[in-house]
């Protein structure tokens, strides 16, 4: 019988195929999915992995024998998902493994209107469910079967995307875009269609082996190609999308990434102006210093959050915020459901180089005023000492403050650091980032030596 707490996280169910979970699963899960959304109709889609068809109709199977209407749209993105679920108001199903390897396969759920599905709204009590049917036998099918109904949402939601962003006026531009053989090479030719830009793309196949690299940008190995080719193009921009292109990471046109807290800050400002110079933006206490500065600047609300989508979103609906931001380059739209879309993101981007005359690397310079240390993870035997340690290394420094929203924060008026253990691996995550290089290195080294002491 399978294991489902191997399967099942805290925000998804992700694991090997057949090894851990298989279409046989899937019905399962889409019984009881249905089941705990109280759907009277579902929208399911998937990714380019070769098992993604087989589960998703596995899974729509479920749905249908407990009575529910399907509607299938086939291959997707993540936030195209998303906008079906807002768009037609329906509770939906997305198989991917995000930038997991080939052999996982997986499913990210959400309510009507795109409201998130985790342990502690809904995704637990569909685990129960499954794992009860495991015992007892799939449930008895309803006196009639649901509906299964083909759409094909592409073109629609494109065209809501560049609703929500003016590139009417934009300059030509010439992008490289790296979609790392992911769905990105699905979406981008349609939502770019007719703009003033020379796209050259790179992995546009879909193949779900991921033959070049993984679709994984936050891994700086995975975006090596794309610096060089921006390079080599003399292109104006670089994007990349990972393996369900819900994320994108932006290179400038000098083959240098750009922080994903420098893009949270750029689109932060653009949103408050769309708003009319008001708003609240969610940032996770691992952005940089600058995007609170920048939402003030601009006549918004910054508001502080732990790291994970799940907090983003709470947030979000909690505050009305227009927008939020992650440094794991998660960016979230109020007028995309709260929902998280790097194609957007992307699509702000462009508009806000196409309307300056000057390089992206000028116009994101702005944006980036700290330098920061990036994520550096340590493996440790007890994680609270180490936490414990730094504490008392730092708590009687003067100027200095701690808290304890998400790990250990230490802030100065100069720098900061954050230390966050792993939830799932024997790991402490150290991000710092200071006035300068210098003081950078310093307290990185200093934190280092500590929890690794």
């Amino acid at each position: 019988m399978a294991d489902l707490s191997q399967i099942v996280k805290a925000y998804d169910v992700r694991g090997v195929v057949p090894d851990q979970w298989d279409e046989a699963l899937a019905e399962l899960f889409g019984a009881a999915f249905a089941e705990v959304t109280d759907a009277t109709a579902i929208v399911v889609g998937h990714d380019m992995r070769p098992s993604s068809p087989g589960l998703s109709h596995a899974f729509a199977r479920g749905a249908l024998n407990q009575g529910v209407d399907v509607t299938e749209i086939g291959l997707c993105s993540t936030d195209q998902l998303y906008y079906a679920s807002g768009a037609l108001d329906l509770p939906g199903a997305m198989f991917t493994a995000s930038h997991n390897p080939a052999r996982y396969n997986g499913i990210k759920m959400c309510r009507a209107g795109a409201a998130p599905v985790g342990q502690d709204t809904g995704l637990a009590d569909i685990r129960a469910l499954v794992e009860r049917w495991l015992e007892t036998g799939a449930p008895a099918p309803a006196a009639a079967p649901g509906i299964l109904t083909a759409r094909d949402t592409l073109d629609d939601y494109a065209a809501y995307l560049r609703s929500l962003v003016d590139l009417t006026a934009i300059r030509p531009l010439k992008v490289v875009v790296d979609a790392g053989n992911g769905m990105g090479g699905h979406t981008v030719p349609t939502v770019l269609a007719g703009l003033p830009l020379t796209v050259v793309p790179m992995y546009f196949e879909l193949d779900g082996t991921f033959p070049n690299h993984e679709a994984n940008p936050l891994d700086p190995a995975n975006i090596v190609d794309l610096r060089k080719r921006v390079v080599q193009e003399g292109a104006d921009i670089g994007l990349a999308f990972d393996g369900d292109a819900d994320r994108c990471f932006v290179v400038d046109e000098n083959g240098d990434p750009v922080s994903p807290s420098a893009v949270t800050a750029l689109v932060a400002a653009r949103e408050l102006a769309r708003n009319g110079g008001t708003g609240t933006v969610i940032h996770n206490l691992i952005t940089s210093r600058t995007v609170a500065e920048v939402v003030r600047e601009h006549g918004g609300t910054p508001v502080r959050t732990r790291v994970g989508h799940s907090f983003i979103k709470g947030e979000m609906a909690r505050t009305g915020a227009i927008f939020g931001g992650e440094h794991s380059a998660h960016y979230y739209f109020k007028d995309f459901w709260n929902a998280d879309t790097g194609m957007l993101a992307a699509l702000h981007v462009l508009a806000a180089l196409g309307t300056h005359p000057t390089p992206l690397s000028t116009l994101t310079a702005q944006y980036d005023r700290y330098a920061g240390s990036g994520e550096i993870n340590s493996t440790v035997t007890d994680q609270q000492s180490r936490l414990d340690a730094l504490r008392t290394a730092y708590e009687a420094l003067p100027d200095t403050t701690l808290d304890e929203l998400d790990g250990l924060t230490v802030s100065t008026p100069t720098w900061w650091f954050n230390v966050r253990p792993s939830n799932t691996e024997p790991l402490l995550r150290l991000n710092a980032e200071a006035k300068d290089e210098a003081t950078m290195t310093r307290i990185r080294d200093e934190v280092l030596a500590i929890i690794r002491a």
